[in-house]
């Protein structure tokens, strides 16, 4: 596996992302709420800082994807998701979450909130055309591949 090096500055008091596991894709990130827990009512959004910055190598994004237990358990998810943070972008990393669920969610300080996938990416060149090749499936949409 390739270890990609990012430059991270981190303003929180919290440990930096991390993988909990060997096989693990994505890093837990923590809440930084140095002025107090935040309530998120159902169907609510909210935008949490992290206190985290960084420098992603160009060809690199760091995807913010919702935490599945959260998720199950209390319906909190991440709006965007996955939020794409550029390589180019070098503000605080924030994230935003909403409440799926019936009841309040509290956001306290250091709770772990989505994880972070870093990936690479290509840019494309477009190549316009007048037709495309044929598949066996051609322009069946939506549940299209589970009928027969």
């Amino acid at each position: 596996m390739e270890e990609v090096k990012v430059k991270i500055i981190n303003k929180s008091h919290h440990p930096l992302p991390a993988y909990e596991t060997p096989g693990a894709a994505g890093m837990d990130v923590r809440a930084y709420l140095p002025e107090g827990p935040v309530t998120i009512k159902s169907m609510q959004r909210a935008l949490i800082p992290t206190g985290l910055y960084m420098q992603l190598p160009v060809g690199y994004e760091c995807q913010i994807r919702p935490r599945s237990g959260l998720s199950l358990n209390y319906g909190l998810t991440v709006v965007n998701s996955p939020g794409t943070v550029d390589a180019d972008y070098r503000g605080e990393i924030a994230v935003i979450l909403i409440n799926l669920g019936e009841d309040d969610f509290v956001v306290n300080d250091g709770e772990r909130v989505c994880q972070m996938v870093i990936k690479q990416y290509s840019h494309v060149s477009w190549e316009a055309a007048e037709k495309l090749d044929t598949t066996q499936r051609e322009n069946g949409a939506f549940g299209h591949t589970g009928t027969d």
